[in-house]
């Protein structure tokens, strides 16, 4: 049976996240494979989830159909009520804009632009004023622990520094929803640690959800629950 999961604490609140049925099959070859089976899912608002599995489990296919960057081949997404995948694919670029932000494994920063910059370009993008998206990007940057840094290209940071940056960038638009595949994944242990919980205490401040894909089980204490694929399956490890 697939784990459907809130909370009790926050079983009043009504989920971020919704994945319900949500199957994803591969053609491989004359077979057919399926690494998504009727997958169930929820996520309340300021809630950390783990997401768990050994390579080829899934993962990334669960966070791109989450994302609405993939279309499963069944089930529904539904962010903050909505239902992502019966929306006109300019109604999914907004919510992925404005409701969802990406942190990926590797930083994916704009070299010629200092960090400051690097974080204030999602809001600019999405119509802030100019000085609104810079002075969020500050304080995120702040937040973050990088207030000295705010003008440093990539370049001139560490890769522990370089990720927080990526995570003050997925925060900009106020998400209600971060998913992040692998975030630390290209990390000494103690630099991940570090960045993990600058994202889960982030995460929490700004009152969003998240579902974290991780091979680094170290990093279950800053979650609220670790969720395990299984042959398609989603099952509770802790």
């Amino acid at each position: 049976m697939n784990d459907v999961a809130t909370r009790p604490t926050q079983s009043a609140a009504a989920p971020v996240l919704r994945l319900s049925g949500l199957s994803r099959r591969y053609k491989s070859g004359e077979s057919e494979l399926t690494v998504l089976d009727g997958v169930a899912l929820d996520i309340a608002p300021g809630e950390i989830v783990g997401l768990i599995g050994p390579s080829g489990s899934g993962k990334s296919s669960l966070l791109h159909a989450a994302g609405m960057l993939e279309r499963p081949n069944a089930g529904e997404v539904l962010i903050a009520g909505a239902d992502g995948w019966s929306m006109s694919d300019e109604d999914r670029t907004e919510i992925r804009r404005n409701k969802i932000g990406f942190v990926y494994q590797f930083h994916h920063l704009l070299p010629e632009f200092d960090a400051l910059h690097n974080v204030a370009l999602p809001a600019l993008i999405a119509g802030r004023k100019r000085r609104e998206a810079l002075d969020e990007a500050e304080r995120l940057l702040g937040v973050m622990g990088l207030d000295k840094r705010i003008h440093h290209q990539p370049a001139q940071l560490s890769g522990g520094e370089q990720q927080r940056v990526a995570i003050a960038r997925a925060m900009i638009n106020n998400p209600v929803l971060i998913l992040a595949d692998e975030p630390t994944g290209n990390l000494d242990p103690d630099t991940s640690t570090f960045v993990f919980a600058a994202l889960s205490d982030l995460v929490r401040k700004e009152g969003a959800a998240a579902l974290i894909a991780t091979h680094n089980l170290e990093l279950a204490k800053y979650m609220d629950r670790v969720m395990a694929l299984d042959h398609g399956h989603l099952v509770r490890r802790s």
